[in-house]
């Protein structure tokens, strides 16, 4: 059982960064995988990145890689998504979302993620 908070969108310039942050209410969240997904308006939503359980491998989206990267805080019960070199195509609603280990490290596909966030909208301006 986990509930999910996204935080951090806004309104950003092309070329500005932006942190979301996705905070956990589960005990156990370090133990979860967590991905996040984005979805833009008349689009699917689509896979961004990922990190695994504890926090030692993560994967990107080739659209984002080099320019976002997913960390998390165990401590703090919250994962990150920094987000850097903005660009007008990443304007979507983010959605973090989150699933128990399953002899994977880390998953790639929406259907493999429990529980999910509300989403906060990321909006880039040219």
């Amino acid at each position: 059982q986990v509930q999910l908070v996204e935080s951090g969108g806004g309104l950003v310039q092309a070329g500005g960064s932006l942190r979301l942050s996705c905070a956990a209410s589960g005990r156990t969240f370090s133990s979860y995988i967590v991905g996040w997904f984005r979805q833009a308006p008349g689009k699917e939503r689509e896979f961004v990145a990922t990190v695994s359980y504890i926090g030692f491998k993560t994967y990107y989206a080739d659209s984002v890689k080099g320019r976002f990267t997913i960390f998390r805080d165990n401590a703090k019960n919250t994962v990150y998504l920094q987000m850097n070199s903005l660009k007008p195509e990443d304007t979507a609603v983010y959605y973090c979302a989150a699933a128990p280990r399953g002899g994977t490290f880390y998953y790639i596909e929406d259907n493999k993620y429990d529980y999910w966030g509300q989403g906060t909208q990321v909006t880039v301006s040219s």
